[in-house]
């Protein structure tokens, strides 16, 4: 019998500063920036939740729905929100802070797939994810729906 985990237990909350080698032509953060640390915070959960080395199997739709300027700290907050027998899916969600007037606001949404794998790259099972709360079970839901969208 596989063995359950929660969110919780794989939950990470990170932040980084941006800094001018971030920045591209046009004076903004490069998304190729963000995109390497949403795969790093969605790495580190499923790491968490499998106790094994994981790949990524994808990367859902990301949308940049504003630039990120250099100077501003970037949150990533990223949870495991559904759980198949060896592949996890992580939602992170990404905002920008001023960091002279606190103002933070939205900038991305995004979802990865990460696979768990042995020492031979094979894929291995994961724990169970335990769905403690309507949130989540509402995020269980919205990820089949993704999964079934991306078969179709």
């Amino acid at each position: 019998m596989r063995n359950k985990k929660t969110s919780r237990e794989s939950e990470i909350k990170t932040s980084k500063l941006m800094m001018p080698n971030d920045a591209n032509f046009a004076g903004h953060v490069h998304g190729g920036v963000i995109l390497e640390f949403v795969d790093q915070v969605a790495y580190i959960c499923a790491v968490r939740h499998s106790e094994s080395y994981c790949v990524t199997a994808a990367v859902d739709r990301v949308d940049f729905k504003m630039p990120i300027n250099v100077g501003e700290l970037v949150h990533f907050d990223a949870k495991i929100i559904y759980v198949g027998k060896t592949s996890m899916d992580i939602k992170i969600e990404i905002s920008a802070e001023d960091l002279k007037t606190r103002k933070i606001r939205h900038t991305n949404t995004c979802y990865a797939t990460k696979v768990a794998v042995d020492e031979s790259m094979n894929p291995m099972e994961v724990p169970e994810l335990v769905v403690e709360t309507e949130e989540d079970r509402k995020l269980w839901q919205d990820a089949v729906r993704r999964r079934e969208f991306h078969k179709g």
